[in-house]
């Protein structure tokens, strides 16, 4: 029997855009929601907390950017940063998942299906957050956790 966990939110983290996205509540499918731009770390919390909990998320899934050796860097250290303050703005639980590569992916797809410019702009984020939030429930089906 497949257990319901409900919907999981999917944050790619940007110091100016932070693209979410959001998987239905069996696990299956990720899809992209929007892409945001409030502006400040605490103002792109406050935002995402709200989204999660208006979309009744179970579970906010943050993409953390890992060098290609797996180590962390700076860039993983402001992840980290965000998603504590996240962290003060809901009781949802948080859970990272390794983001390497997946605004490459992002990038390569939408040149596969010619999106450039202003659009390409647009659609990046919430793209790299739908490819971080299927990653993440792949590996968890994968390994028997849906």
């Amino acid at each position: 029997m497949d257990i319901q966990h409900g919907k999981y939110l999917g944050v790619d983290y940007g110091d100016k855009r932070t693209g979410l996205a959001e998987c239905d509540p069996s696990g299956l499918i990720a899809s992209g929601i929007c892409t945001i731009s409030e502006g400040g770390m605490n103002k792109t919390a406050i935002r995402v907390a709200a989204e999660a909990k208006a979309r009744s998320c179970t579970k906010i899934i943050v993409g953390l950017p890992k060098n290609m050796d797996g180590s962390e860097g700076a860039r993983a250290d402001v992840v980290r940063a965000f998603a504590e303050l996240l962290a003060t703005h809901t009781d949802i639980v948080i859970e990272f998942f390794d983001e390497r590569m997946s605004t490459m992916v992002a990038y390569r797809f939408l040149g596969e299906t010619g999106t450039y410019g202003k659009k390409r702009r647009e659609a990046v984020d919430t793209l790299s957050a739908e490819i971080i939030l299927q990653g993440y429930i792949d590996r968890e089906r994968a390994v028997g956790g849906r």
